[in-house]
């Protein structure tokens, strides 16, 4: 029997990691391990254990998938890494991808298709759903619809991760902190994005904000 390929699981909710991990050790030639909930932890883990494959999440307890992502690239590259998200394959698959990814699959589906994923991606191929090859495809066949961006999608990954962590009631020394940057950097970013989204007032932001957590939908109305 071949060694069994070594899996790290990079999730903060532990009883959807431990579903993901039953049904990987179901697999002869896989075995899942680790308990990370955030960039920190999966370091350690990455040192320690070598792992053959990294699925992590976006969201992760403070701090973001796509940071994950991008380490992996720099210090690990031969390390292929699956994301998982409950948010619009859409605005996130590209992203995930442009960082160094080798596969998205949205957590409705990863029951049902996270050991196919897997096995597709420690191949060396990279895996995406047909609903995502197409958009994909779509848009690099036709520049003007990849120019026609939703108001979400003209944030780069820091604005995007500092407006998500808004949403989840963090304030801006507790982003700063949490991101090891300052809090006149937050504040730029937070200006940033309000130019962005074309909202006025820091109550305007939070709302956007709290809603764009809640539903992965973006409003910018205003009121």
């Amino acid at each position: 029997m071949p060694d069994k390929k070594k899996i790290l699981l990079v999730e903060d909710h532990p009883i959807f990691r431990l579903g993901l991990a039953e049904l990987i050790n179901q697999e002869e030639d896989l075995r899942a391990f680790g308990k990370a909930k955030d960039v920190n932890q999966a370091i350690i883990e990455i040192e320690n254990m070598a792992p053959d494959l990294i699925i992590a999440d976006i969201s992760l307890k403070n701090s973001d998938g796509i940071d994950l992502v991008k380490y992996v690239k720099l210090h690990h590259g031969q390390i292929p890494v699956l994301v998982l998200s409950m948010h619009d394959e859409y605005l996130y698959a590209q992203r995930a991808l442009t960082a160094g990814a080798r596969g998205y699959i949205m957590k409705q589906e990863a029951m049902e298709s996270v050991v196919t994923a897997i096995h597709h991606v420690l191949t060396g191929k990279i895996y995406l759903n047909e609903k995502v090859k197409e958009h994909i495809l779509s848009t690099m066949s036709n520049p003007q619809k990849a120019r026609e961006k939703t108001p979400v999608d003209r944030l780069t990954d820091r604005e995007l991760q500092v407006f998500r962590m808004i949403g989840r009631g963090f304030s801006s020394r507790e982003i700063a902190t949490r991101l090891f940057l300052s809090i006149k950097t937050i504040g730029t970013y937070r200006e940033r994005i309000k130019e962005k989204l074309s909202l006025k007032h820091a109550n305007e932001l939070v709302r956007c904000a709290v809603h764009f957590e809640k539903t992965g939908q973006i409003t910018t109305q205003q009121g």
